[in-house]
C-alpha cells in the first residue's frame, strides 16, 4: 500500500489508526487525465453508478420520461414514499404494475424509510421497494414504447440491454464486457477508475446527456436520499453524482470533468470521504460546500456513546 492509494485513515484514539486503500482519477471530457491516486487502471464492476446512462438509453429508446421520473430512473433510492410513487407511476403511465418487475423483493434501503413501512403493519417486502425499480420501471417503459419483450428485459441479450452494454463501451472507449449480474438481476459492467471517470466527464460535457445531468442534480435526493453522500455533493456543488455498491462514486461536475472514486474494501464511506478530499484538492469546494460536506468528508468515530476521534481523508492526488 502507497502513501497516495490511501484513501481515509479510520482514529480511532492517539494510538491506533486503520488505514483503507482506494483510487482516484480525475479526467476531462476529452480523455485527458488531470489527476490520479492509486490503481486507476484496476477493473471493477461499476454497480450503481452506471444508473445515469442506463437511464440515458431507457430514455432514448423511448420511455418518454418526466424530470423526476428520468430521476427515479437514475436512483438507488431509499424507499421513501416519493420514491416509491415516482416508481409506480412510471410503470402505470405504460400501463403496466409491479408485478412485471424483475428486482428482487426487498425492504426499503433506508432504515426511516422500512421502519414506517413495518408500523403500517406491513410484514412481506416487495418488489417496488428495491432501491432499483426506478431502474427497472425506466427499462419496461422503454421495452413497451419499442414493442420489446418484458418477460426477458433483464437478459444480457434483450436488445435494451444490448444497446447499453455497446452505448457505455463506446462512451468510454472501452468494452465493459464480460457482463455480470448486478444485485438487482440487471446485467452489470465491469470497468476501470479511469474509464469510469471519463463516462462521468461525458455526463459532464455532452449535450445528448444534459437531460440526465439536469434530472440529477436538480432532484438530488430523488437518486438518492437527504445526507446521502452522492445526493449531499450533488447539493453542495455543481454536479450530478451517483455511488455504487461496493465503494464506487462518480461525479459529473458540470461542463468540465469526471472524478470517479473506488474504495478497494468495498465500504461506500470511504469512497464518500474519498471524493470529498479529492473535489477540496481540485478546489471545486466553497466555504459553504466544505462545512455542507464535513459530516461526511470527516465523520465521527462513536464509542461507548461518546465521539472518540474521527475518520480522516488521507488522499494525495498527483497530477
Amino acid at each position: 500500500m502507497t502513501s497516495s492509494s490511501i484513501l481515509a485513515a479510520t482514529v480511532r484514539s492517539s494510538l491506533e489508526e486503520t488505514f483503507h486503500e482506494g483510487a482516484v482519477a480525475v479526467v476531462a471530457a476529452d480523455g485527458s487525465l488531470v489527476a490520479h491516486s492509486g490503481e486507476i487502471d484496476r477493473p471493477f464492476y461499476l454497480r450503481s453508478a452506471a444508473k445515469p446512462f442506463q437511464a440515458f438509453i431507457s430514455q432514448e429508446t423511448g420511455a418518454a420520461l418526466e424530470p423526476l421520473e428520468l430521476a427515479i430512473a437514475s436512483a438507488s433510492h431509499r424507499g421513501h414514499p416519493v420514491h416509491i410513487e415516482l416508481a409506480r407511476s412510471v410503470l402505470e403511465k405504460a400501463g403496466l404494475d409491479e408485478s412485471v418487475l424483475r428486482c428482487p423483493l426487498d425492504w426499503p434501503l433506508g432504515v426511516d424509510a422500512m421502519r414506517r413501512l413495518i408500523r403500517a403493519g406491513h410484514s412481506r417486502p416487495r418488489r417496488l421497494w428495491h432501491n432499483c425499480s426506478g431502474k427497472h420501471a425506466g427499462f419496461l417503459r422503454a421495452c413497451v414504447a419499442q414493442g420489446w419483450p418484458i418477460e426477458s428485459y433483464l437478459s444480457p441479450d434483450h436488445p435494451l440491454q444490448r444497446r447499453i452494454v455497446d452505448y457505455v463501451s463506446d462512451l468510454g472507449g472501452r468494452r465493459v464486457e464480460p457482463v455480470g449480474v448486478d444485485g438487482c438481476g440487471a446485467p452489470v459492467m465491469r470497468t476501470t477508475v479511469r474509464v469510469m471517470a471519463l463516462l462521468f466527464a461525458r455526463l459532464a460535457t455532452e449535450p445528448s446527456l444534459r437531460e440526465v445531468f439536469t434530472a440529477m442534480h436538480r432532484y438530488p435526493a430523488i437518486v438518492g436520499a437527504n445526507g446521502e453522500g452522492d445526493s449531499t455533493i450533488a447539493t453542495a456543488i455543481h454536479a450530478a453524482a451517483k455511488g455504487g455498491a461496493q465503494g464506487c462514486l462518480g461525479i459529473a461536475i458540470e461542463g468540465r470533468l469526471g472524478v470517479a472514486i473506488k474504495s478497494w474494501d468495498g465500504l461506500n464511506r470511504m469512497a464518500d470521504i474519498g471524493a470529498i478530499a479529492a473535489l477540496d484538492q481540485l478546489g471545486e469546494l466553497t466555504a459553504t460546500a466544505r462545512s455542507t460536506l464535513d459530516g461526511i468528508g470527516r465523520p465521527v468515530v462513536v464509542g461507548g456513546e461518546k465521539p472518540v476521534g474521527h475518520i480522516e481523508p488521507r488522499l494525495v492526488l498527483q497530477r
